[in-house]
């Protein structure tokens, strides 16, 4: 008889133990996908140019992160970071820089100081800094100098260099088509830095797809290479840019047919 009840009591208890798991475990489903959903949502939005949109997406995901795993936890710094990212694209840098350290102190924390998110973190956080310096950098020089002055091209072109590692194109091509028109006006069209300047914003619509805009370009900065001595370090970077260009379809293929028809001294692109 005793033997009976105590079976039947531990029978119970192992039925509610597992209802409890059970009831548990959708609950925590939900809160992941939930997560996953905002983050997603914000990705989204920030790829369509809509980050107002997306910052309070952002801080519904960093505030359901911190409920569900605290503020220790990885997916918080993740969700931490996103936010300062969407921070970063209005130009908040003093609401993201914070955050961006407190992702990384927390991967530290979780992860260890030489774990590959902790790399993530300094990362993230070193752009944000170089980005508020560098524009610094550019106000100075344009209260100093003027808005057409050389130094403010290459201010320019720095930022965009910068913006365009982060896949920022939208923002990177206005600061490096006026960084090409200031170096024309003030050092003249055929100027070796004009060269560069036309090789970056090639580059760009290269690496978007935009092969019609990038040929003219590159065609303009060969040309300015050209004049240069034909060993020179210029003129082999900029044939080995319109190089990779050429692999894409269409106008650049063609093209490097022509340069190469009426140089007077044969181009070697690398093409297979």
């Amino acid at each position: 008889m005793v033997m009976d009840r105590c079976w039947r009591g531990t029978r119970r208890l192992a039925a509610l133990l597992l209802w409890v798991v059970a009831a548990g475990l959708p609950a925590q489903a939900q809160g992941t996908d939930d997560l996953i959903t905002l983050r997603t949502q914000v990705e989204q939005l920030r790829s369509q140019g809509k980050s107002s949109a997306a910052e309070p997406v952002a801080q519904r995901y960093v505030t359901l992160a911190r409920q569900r795993f605290g503020e220790q936890h990885p997916d918080y710094g993740t969700a931490v970071a996103w936010l300062a990212t969407i921070y970063q694209d209005l130009g908040r840098y003093a609401e993201a820089e914070p955050l961006l350290k407190t992702a990384l102190a927390g991967r530290e924390k979780a992860l260890g100081p030489t774990h590959p998110g902790v790399g993530t973190s300094l990362s993230n956080l070193g752009y944000v800094e170089a980005e508020q310096l560098l524009i610094r950098a550019l106000a100075i020089a344009e209260k100093a100098l003027g808005h057409d002055h050389h130094d403010v091209g290459i201010r320019l072109n720095n930022l965009a260099e910068l913006y365009l590692a982060q896949s920022r194109h939208a923002e990177a091509e206005p600061l490096y088509s006026r960084a090409l028109s200031i170096s024309e006006k003030a050092l003249g069209a055929e100027h070796p830095a004009v060269g560069t300047r036309l090789n970056n914003l090639a580059a760009l619509y290269r690496g978007q797809g935009r092969y019609a805009e990038a040929e003219p370009l590159y065609k303009r900065s060969l040309a300015i290479a050209e004049g240069a001595r034909p060993g020179s370090s210029r003129r082999r970077h900029t044939t080995e840019q319109f190089g990779r260009a050429v692999r894409g379809p269409g106008p650049l293929c063609r093209s490097r047919v022509a340069l190469q028809a009426r140089s007077s001294r044969p181009l070697n692109f690398g093409i297979e």
